[in-house]
């Protein structure tokens, strides 16, 4: 009997799916849990199993198709079975069709389009890289991948700018490829705009935005923290780890927001629709940056961990996240966020706030300033903070004195111990 595969939901919130490659084509035997698809959702690439025993047939969706969540977009059926041809809106796709025990070559079975040549589709490379190397004349068989299971991804393609790459491809130049943090320059000449079609993530992104800024009322708060002895302990800290890892800022303002946060319940809350949900656990969001957006991959009971154990598992949640490698339990289920631009040398902004969670921490740039001490006007080491509120959960002066319990701990870290 045919079994029809269909566009599955892999995330909480996908809606629809974009093919990135095949890695089973169409005749292919298959067996039940092996991988068919890399699907492109809302926050990861993702796999698409098979969920029989068969042969792949009437692949119905090329690579680079986006398909909306429940659509069939093959089926495996069984040596020599026939099945109906998918796309006639009968609603009969997959359904089996007698055959004889040998069909005659006079009238063969109908055949669906065939998929894309398998040149460009077996070269396991990220939606990204696929794009750039098309537009540079890049091959990408020609290198090799550094990401999960050898897939090619833009940092491969940007070491490839500092070698000479095989003669193959000698006469087309590798372009710089931009990244997160690096300005895309404007294209002169040629046509004066370029249309790019939203990617998974970014139309997520978008979605998200709409139904935060407009629904939730913000209100924002901020403090400024002397970071001296926050550096100090930070320094002593790294002296005594060695080579067995560096503690970073980021991690201090991670683990002393989650240690406030159990302080404070009514910021570590989400609003539902009838409710108010208050966390007795933290698990910290931490905003990243990826390709094509941003991603909030998440800190499970961030309180409860050392600053090494925050250090080793931010590092590794960001290296899945940049990967597209995220499973849904990595990035769901955050009862607060932080999102950190101070490496851009970013003073201060305002971030938004990711419903159904009640508030998000922006976090800038540590920079040296001016300031009075004990009459005397030395510099010291100033951090700006931005609390972002939901005030249906969070009063200001609720959110204030999350602010300045969190203070308090940044200028003295022994506070934490409290």
């Amino acid at each position: 009997m045919a079994t029809n595969v269909y566009m599955e939901a892999l995330s909480p919130t996908m809606e629809e799916g974009r093919v990135v490659q095949w890695l089973k084509h169409e005749g292919d035997p298959v067996k039940t849990g092996e991988t068919l698809a890399e699907i492109e959702t809302d926050k990861a690439v993702m796999d698409l199993v098979a969920r029989a025993d068969g042969v792949l047939r009437q692949v119905a969706v090329a690579a680079g198709e986006t398909v909306p969540v429940g659509k069939v977009v093959a089926v495996i059926a069984a040596s020599g079975e026939a099945v109906a041809p998918a796309g006639r809106g009968t609603g009969d796709e997959g359904r089996v069709i007698p055959q004889p025990a040998a069909p005659s070559a006079s009238s063969p079975l109908p055949r669906p389009p065939s998929p894309a040549p398998a040149d460009a589709t077996r070269v396991k490379a990220s939606p990204l890289a696929k794009r750039i190397a098309k537009e540079t004349g890049v091959d990408l068989k020609l290198l090799t991948g550094s990401g999960p299971g050898g897939r090619v991804v833009r940092r491969d393609l940007e070491a490839a700018t500092a070698r000479p790459v095989a003669a193959a491809s000698a006469s087309a130049p590798v372009a710089p490829v931009p990244s997160p943090s690096s300005p895309v320059p404007v294209s002169r000449g040629g046509a004066a705009y370029e249309d790019v079609p939203l990617t998974q993530i970014r139309k997520t992104i978008a979605k998200r935005l709409v139904t935060s800024l407009g629904p939730v009322p913000h209100f924002f708060l901020t403090t400024e923290v002397d970071m001296e002895r926050a550096a100090e302990a930070r320094d002593a800290l790294n002296r005594q780890l060695g080579d067995n890892g560096k503690v970073s800022f980021n991690d201090v303002i991670l683990k002393a927001t989650a240690l406030a946060l159990t302080k404070h319940r009514p910021c570590n809350a989400w609003f539902q629709d009838d409710h108010i949900r208050y966390w007795h656990e933290v698990h910290l969001g931490m905003a990243v940056a990826v390709e094509d957006g941003l991603i909030t991959p998440v800190l499970r009971y961030a309180d409860t961990k050392s600053l090494a154990e925050i250090n080793r598992e931010a590092r590794e949640l960001a290296d899945k996240a940049r990967s597209r490698r995220l499973q849904p339990a990595e990035y769901t289920g955050a009862t607060f966020s932080v999102s950190n631009l101070g490496m851009f040398d970013i003073d201060q902004f305002t971030a938004v706030i990711n419903p159904p969670e009640a508030g998000i921490l922006a976090v800038g740039t540590i920079t040296p300033k001016p300031v009075a001490v004990d009459g005397q006007v030395v510099p010291r080491r100033r951090l700006r903070l931005t609390m972002s509120c939901d005030h249906r959960v969070i009063d200001g002066a609720t959110g204030a004195a999350f602010l300045k319990t969190l203070k308090l701990m940044l200028e003295n870290p022994l506070a934490m111990l409290l």
